[in-house]
């Protein structure tokens, strides 16, 4: 994995560094990775994890320096330490995100292997019923990992499938006929970040918010991308999402196959990927049940008597 590194306060670069680069050696040699500095850049390659951990360290290091003008030996000890601390808190079922003090933990074992698949493969597939944290989670760890810096963008998708109603019969432009459909992402994301994060992340093109058909022609490098309700593409959606997979990306597909509103009972993309991709290596399908249901008690009730009637 390649990733680059702004310098914030090119004032500061010597106190970041450190004399003769000492700084930067001790972070090389934690991580096993190679760091070079150019201009106002650091520039970082190796293992994607590693990566990861020592762009963590470096964003405590500027941190650190807003409020003071050096980096004592102490300081690099200590923001590696943290580094090693912070994924170690993840490899437990915890998420880091940007909310402060707020993390998100895996509240079931079901929940567990979710997030150990998302973090371990590139793509990764999710299906289980309503209230067990698919989106939710798959967002939480795509905000951890731009706050690692180990992608540079946000993208989360949906289909704009009517579940009993169009459209056409919304008012407004465009953007307010799709809004709604992408309402739960917004809401996911704003339990991750604070209002003014999202909204400037958005204006950035850091974050961005799309129905699925906007994704067409599109090559997404060193980026987490989420379909979501992808029980309502068809299989010739499916295949243009995940080919959409570029370069030092993570791609997360959540899907519920009780509750496909495709008209005329045409096929889920959901149900037919998952045939066809089945024992592909670096895919990962993690199958959530009625006993991951995380949300009011009266859910679970709900999903069990709509089993007994069907």
């Amino acid at each position: 994995m390649n990733l680059s590194i702004a310098v914030e306060q090119p004032d500061k670069r010597l106190a970041l560094l450190g004399p003769a680069d000492k700084h930067l050696r001790a972070i090389r040699e934690a991580f096993g990775i190679t760091i070079t500095g150019r201009e106002d850049e650091l520039h970082l390659a190796g293992d994607r994890e590693q990566v990861a951990r020592a762009a963590a360290v470096l964003e405590l290091l500027q941190r650190k320096l807003r409020r003071q003008d050096w980096l004592s030996t102490d300081d690099i000890g200590e923001a590696i330490s943290r580094a090693a601390d912070d994924n170690n808190e993840r490899r437990a079922g915890e998420i880091e995100v940007y909310s402060r003090g707020h993390a998100v933990r895996a509240k079931t074992d079901g929940q567990k292997r979710y997030i150990d698949a998302m973090f371990a493969h590139d793509l990764t597939f999710c299906v289980g019923p309503a209230g067990t944290g698919k989106t939710y989670l798959a967002v939480a760890v795509a905000a951890s990992l731009l706050k690692q810096s180990a992608v540079k963008r946000i993208v989360l998708a949906r289909p704009a499938v009517e579940a009993g109603e169009r459209l056409g019969f919304l008012p407004g432009d465009l953007q307010a006929k799709v809004n709604p459909y992408l309402r739960p992402l917004f809401d996911s994301l704003h339990d991750m970040m604070d209002f003014e994060q999202v909204k400037r992340f958005m204006m950035n093109d850091i974050i961005e918010v799309i129905p699925l058909a906007f994704m067409r022609g599109r090559t997404l490098n060193d980026s987490c991308i989420i379909l979501d309700e992808a029980q309502n593409t068809t299989p010739n959606q499916m295949l243009m999402f995940l080919t959409r997979l570029g370069h030092n990306s993570k791609m997360i597909v959540t899907g519920d196959t009780s509750q496909v509103d495709l008209p005329d009972k045409s096929p889920s993309g959901l149900v037919d990927a998952l045939e066809k991709l089945r024992g592909i290596k670096g895919i990962s399908a993690v199958e959530l049940a009625k006993t991951d249901i995380v949300r009011h008690r009266l859910v679970h009730n709900i999903v069990n008597a709509y089993e007994r009637h069907d």
